[in-house]
């Protein structure tokens, strides 16, 4: 019980420390990525911390696992390094005594780490995708994409070739008036500025050097082109207010819970099975039915060509069924297999906390370090691989490549393997790996895999 408290208060403050390191790194990076959304749209102080907050939900999930191996490398080798685990072994404890108690902790931590990720994180995934679409919606020109046509103003569609998002200047546009149902009126200006009107309730757009066209679809005899110097246009600004969005909505796999997700594949079970049985019963309406008797001799050329014509309707239109059927049933599988993704993605990522600590303990007693640059270092490294195997397997699975257990738990099953090796070969002191590559190499290169971890998030 002593040696247990022991190695769990080795580990308790090397994984506060790495947790508070991480998430500073991700909310760092957070910031920066986003930034230029929140900048200059007059938002007040606590909505941001709102969206911040939300944020944090999906961090922890995966700054726990990561913390979790990072700890586990520091308090095994700082125990290596001042011979404390040479003690103990020489006391009659081995390894695997000595892995009792982390992976009892790590069994515990999972186990809050899945409730965590099966009632917080969704909640919080639908606020933060609700704010962002509120805060989204309060500066169009910075929503406005070059060449991309933006029908965020309602009745309108604009075109801008090149957008300038801190002066709202827009160049080269084209705008599509649907404000009345019976005109085109379509829009062109070499230029044009973006602004609000004082009470905000209007989005005025004035343009420079442009023409007008304007028709009538009851009457294709009018026709008519303006040439302008100046034109503006005044629009509904009421979209673009900012006022957070009341609770509820529709949501995406990755805002509903494990049990919500399977309520929706037995929908979608029931809808896949009603569909091929639909089109089992249309394919054997079409082919299996006996033709209705032919009163006359085949030799008759007319009878011939209502034959033919009436084989060839059957197979064209049985064609047509069985192609809308496949690919409504495909849809159908698709999405039963990205709900079923991320169901298995919310045991897969908690369970990773117990598989660092069993790939944790052998390498930290082989490396006889407990450093923090280190443990991060070989850390990162094999958190890159588990998360690239994750998100391979989730590519694969909503493709139906891969079964979506093996898509999300390959990973685990995977370097379970390869940490259960190491603690036997570390038991039996054999040489398994050459760890000078991660003291030299990995250590150099922790900048770039930093950035590259958060490329893959």
């Amino acid at each position: 019980m002593i040696l247990d408290k022991y190695i769990l208060k080795n580990h308790f403050v090397p994984f506060v420390y790495a947790s508070l390191s991480l998430m500073g790194i991700f909310l760092l990076q957070f910031l920066m990525k986003f930034a230029d959304r929140l900048v200059g749209k007059g938002l007040g102080i606590w909505v941001i911390i709102k969206l911040i907050v939300y944020n944090l939900a999906w961090m922890v999930v995966l700054v726990i696992p990561m913390a979790t191996l990072v700890a586990t490398l520091m308090a095994y080798g700082n125990m290596s390094q001042n011979d404390e685990i040479t003690i103990i072994k020489s006391s009659g404890v081995s390894l695997y005594r000595m892995l009792v108690a982390p992976i009892l902790a790590s069994v515990v931590l999972a186990y809050l780490l899945f409730l965590f990720n099966d009632d917080v994180l969704p909640d919080a995934n639908h606020k933060a995708k609700v704010l962002m679409q509120d805060i989204s919606r309060q500066k169009p020109t910075l929503s406005l994409t070059p060449g991309v046509f933006s029908q965020e103003v309602t009745n309108y569609s604009i075109l801008a070739r090149d957008v300038n998002s801190k002066t709202n200047l827009l160049n080269d546009l084209t705008i599509y008036n649907y404000s009345n149902p019976t005109k085109i009126d379509i829009v062109t200006a070499r230029e044009g500025k973006l602004f609000f009107s004082k009470d905000q309730t209007k989005l005025i757009m004035d343009l420079k050097k442009g023409e007008i066209h304007q028709s009538d679809i009851t009457d294709k005899n009018i026709y008519r082109k303006i040439l302008f110097n100046k034109h503006r246009i005044i629009m509904s600004a009421d979209q673009f207010s900012f006022q957070q969005s009341a609770p509820g909505g529709p949501r995406g796999d990755r805002e509903l819970s494990t049990i919500a997700m399977s309520i929706i594949i037995d929908s979608l079970e029931n809808i896949k099975q009603n569909t091929i049985l639909s089109l089992k019963n249309q394919v054997k309406k079409y082919f299996y039915t006996n033709p209705s008797p032919v009163k006359n001799n085949l030799q008759n050329n007319n009878n011939k060509r209502a034959v033919y014509l009436n084989a060839i309707n059957n197979v064209t239109t049985t064609k047509n069924i069985i192609l809308s059927s496949y690919n409504r049933i495909t849809f159908l599988q698709d999405s039963i297999n990205s709900y079923w993704v991320e169901i298995y993605k919310k045991y897969a990522l908690p369970f990773a906390c117990i598989v660092f600590v069993i790939i944790g303990a052998p390498l930290g007693v082989k490396v006889k370090k407990g450093g923090f640059g280190v443990a991060a270092s070989i850390s990162l490294f094999f958190f890159l691989i588990y998360w690239a195997f994750l998100i391979g397997g989730e590519k694969l699975g909503n493709r139906d490549m891969l079964s979506p257990f093996m898509g999300m738990w390959g990973a685990n099953i995977l370097l379970s393997i390869i940490g259960i090796i190491l603690i036997i070969k570390t038991v039996k002191e054999t040489k398994v790996i050459q760890l000078e590559f991660f003291k030299k190499f990995i250590a150099k290169k922790l900048k770039f895999l930093t950035s590259d971890l958060y490329e893959n998030t």
